[in-house]
């Protein structure tokens, strides 16, 4: 006759059951503590097959699909908690705790409802990190910018929670996802050309046409700026005490590194050019106005006297 108050594993207990009972603990605390047990012995067991098995088959699946490395992260993390919840799931049902889809029922709502508590945060930046997988604003390796331009750097790893960015003053920058979806991102090196552009200012007397000859010419000469598209010269600015003509030109497989040398090697030779040719680049000059009335001085020094 089964006990009344007993679940059917502590009224019919296994071999570790009687063990326990045979070493003197009571029915009901040897039952429940051979359900402890077994539920343990299914979890380790269903943990380590899918991290030993299922892990690899599935990376292996990623790699032949050729998924880039940014994208099998999310989904890697996502295939350790599948395995951990199925291991739960199967430890309840081994273990007696009741039926295995009522057990995965349970633990799903548990798990919904704490995490819907707890976890807005995170539940939010997941999300963006799905949408980054999906949409694919950038990859690891890429430059990117955000925030109005006040954070800038090269993405190192990209997680279901947050993206690393390492700036270029090697500061490794821990942002949530949600920032890098939730507001402009930039993505200078998304294409394979990046286009650059430079203000030379020169003096009102100066030549404009010969100041952009010269500016055009040294584009053409950078063995790293491209021909096509062509570079491009436009008088953009008039100021107090210059002549704006911005430069435009293309650069090939852009990178950060490639665009500062770029950039600076480019702007050195100009200026050099303008040296060489006379050309001015003038500074902001300004004037004050105003004298002293001496008599004034004088008159205070008769009346210290």
């Amino acid at each position: 006759m089964r006990a009344v108050g007993l679940s059917p594993l502590q009224a019919n207990p296994g071999a570790i059951g009687r063990a326990l009972e045979n070493a003197g603990l009571d029915a009901a605390l040897a039952g429940s503590a051979e359900s402890a047990i077994k539920f343990v012995i299914a979890f380790v067991a269903i943990w380590f097959i899918g991290r030993l098995i299922v892990l690899p088959l599935v990376k292996r699946a990623f790699d032949k699909r050729e998924l880039d490395k940014h994208a099998q992260n999310p989904l890697l993390m996502l295939t350790k908690f599948g395995i951990a919840f199925v291991a739960i799931a199967i430890a309840f049902g081994f273990a007696g705790y009741g039926n295995f889809l009522v057990s995965m029922a349970g633990i799903a709502a548990a798990g919904a409802l704490a995490i819907g508590l707890a976890m807005q945060n995170v539940i939010s930046n997941f999300v963006a990190g799905v949408f980054i997988y999906t949409d694919k604003p950038f990859r690891i390796g890429d430059w990117i910018e955000w925030d109005d331009g006040t954070y800038t750097g090269v993405v190192e790893d990209i997680s279901l929670r947050v993206t690393r960015v390492r700036t270029f003053d090697n500061e490794l920058l821990t942002v949530p996802n949600s920032a890098l979806t939730d507001s402009v991102l930039k993505n200078p090196v998304d294409a394979d050309k990046l286009r650059l552009k430079f203000l030379f200012g020169i003096g009102y007397g100066d030549d404009i046409e010969q100041a952009t000859e010269i500016i055009v010419e040294e584009a053409e000469r950078h063995a790293d700026i491209l021909d096509e598209p062509a570079p491009s010269v436009r008088l953009t600015e008039l100021g107090d005490s210059d002549v704006g003509l911005q430069s435009r030109f293309w650069i090939a497989d852009p990178s950060r590194a490639d665009f500062v040398r770029t950039r600076g090697e480019y702007v050195t030779a100009v200026k050099e050019r303008f040296d060489e040719e006379g050309i001015d680049i003038p500074y902001p000059v300004r004037t004050l106005e105003g004298g002293l009335k001496l008599a004034d001085r004088q008159r205070i020094g008769q009346t210290t006297d």
